[in-house]
């Protein structure tokens, strides 16, 4: 298939109704897309991973195209902090599955689109199954396991990914296309260490900035879908939405690949979060943890523990922590002579992930004291008890 090609065969077409071309008119008039595109993209399916912040805006604008069936995968719940971003849902969809409230603003825009929704974690185990009955695939993840997963599993199914990431004011688009060039493994063929990549929800994402690359994303699926243009196959565009610039630097398919290279390494669908360290060597040790219902019941009991609070300033500033003591995650190794290992050391993030990897470092250093992290970290804190 060349670039220009489309991925939706020809003998899936059928005529558009008159209803039709006059609700798709604008589209139809553009030459490059004309009534035989329109029927294309009525006959796509495409697979929208995530209804967060990149899938909110990837679903709308692609309902409001024409896109014949959209499949939409999340386990999670609309939270009333999701809705600063994620404009598929709304203040009342709060506690819902996001499946169901995009499913239902998708119908609202286009009754004529058909919606699949997969209530569920995509996972090593139902991953083909879920991607193997679409022509393309929208990711709209935001962590680690799942790109990595979702991209081996459209490698070996042959399907191209629509792909986006964001983070504060910074987003990534381009196209993995096995098939017609790099994928994901290509450009990033091992993930980062996981104490070193704050998720959204402890970086910050600025509200419009998943708009802006979900638009691009949802843009991609119709030059793959309508054929003639030029995807982002082989070129990465680079984001930068506080200086309002955008660069483009080309990437290349790596013929070492473990997964679409000449002799891959990778042939089936693997653990994903022991890949990207996020699941400990069945010889490490768990980290401990504790509740925010038990610490504040020591704390009420006046019980000596020092508590450490290892966010960033601006972070703390957002939702303070009375009574702990400020030490960022990068300092904590250098500052151990600080803590005192006969009284019990409780680590404080935002939700609970960096304190897992800030107890394992100091493990590693050699502290001795009991550490804890706040399962649930700050968030879980504020939603108990408040400020």
């Amino acid at each position: 298939m060349s670039p220009s090609e489309s991925i939706v065969p020809g003998d899936r077409l059928t005529p558009l109704t008159q209803a039709e071309l006059g609700r798709y008119s604008r589209n139809i008039l553009l030459p490059e897309v004309g009534i035989e595109g329109q029927e294309r993209i009525r006959s796509a399916r495409v697979l929208i991973v995530g209804t967060g912040g990149l899938g909110a805006p990837i679903a709308l604008y692609l309902a409001a195209a024409g896109i014949g069936t959209i499949g939409l995968v999340d386990f999670d719940v609309v939270e009333e902090s999701n809705l600063q971003r994620q404009i598929i849902h709304t203040t009342r969809d709060v506690g819902r599955p996001k499946t169901a409230s995009a499913r239902d603003r998708i119908r609202a825009i286009n009754p004529a689109t058909t919606v699949i929704t997969h209530q569920v974690a995509l996972t090593s185990e139902n991953a083909l199954d879920i991607l193997r009955d679409y022509d393309v695939i929208a990711d709209g993840t935001d962590n680690y396991p799942t790109r990595y997963l979702v991209n081996d599993a459209a490698v070996f199914l042959g399907k191209p990914v629509a792909y986006g990431s964001v983070y504060q004011f910074d987003g990534q688009v381009t196209v993995f296309d096995s098939t017609r060039g790099p994928c994901y493994r290509c450009v990033y063929p091992t993930p980062p260490p996981p104490d070193l990549v704050p998720s959204c929800a402890e970086g910050g994402v600025l509200g419009v900035l998943p708009g802006l690359v979900g638009v691009l994303q949802a843009t991609e699926v119709l030059k793959l879908v309508v054929g003639g243009a030029d995807p982002l196959i082989g070129r990465l565009l680079l984001v930068e939405a506080w200086s309002t610039r955008f660069h483009e630097v080309g990437i290349a398919k790596n013929p070492k690949c473990p997964v679409c290279g000449t002799d891959p390494s990778v042939t089936e669908l693997i653990d994903y979060e022991q890949f990207c360290g996020l699941r400990p060597q069945a010889e490490a040790k768990p980290v401990p943890g504790i509740s925010a219902h038990d610490l504040k019941a020591r704390l009420d009991a006046a019980e000596r523990l020092q508590l450490v609070d290892i966010r960033e300033p601006h972070e703390r500033s957002l939702a303070p922590f009375p009574g702990s003591r400020p030490v960022p995650y990068g300092q904590l190794v250098r500052r151990i002579d600080e803590f005192d290992p006969s009284v019990d050391l409780v680590f404080l993030c935002t939700i609970g992930q960096r304190s897992v990897f800030a107890i394992r470092a100091l493990q590693r250093a050699g502290y001795s004291g009991h550490m804890l992290n706040l399962v649930g970290g700050v968030a879980d804190w504020t939603s108990e008890f408040g400020d």
